[in-house]
């Protein structure tokens, strides 16, 4: 499943991050967000998600969650 379908509150380990785009590989590496991480979404907007990333919160799109497999 993706990080877009899954459910707020929850935490999630991260399975992979399925993008072609180097980039956006290395920028969510940068966030901590990699294979074999945990993450939680926090809460739930129209077209975002908050996420808890290492003590961290970041908003992200839809369209990046969907690269995410939790």
């Amino acid at each position: 499943m993706t990080l877009a379908e899954a459910e707020s509150g929850n935490e999630y380990l991260v399975k992979e991050i399925q993008s072609e785009d180097d980039e956006l590989s290395k920028f969510l590496f940068s966030l901590g967000c990699y294979a074999g991480e945990t993450i939680t979404i926090i809460s739930r907007k129209k077209n975002h998600l908050i996420l808890l990333i290492h003590d961290a919160r970041y908003n992200v799109d839809m369209d990046l969650a969907r690269t995410i497999i939790v």
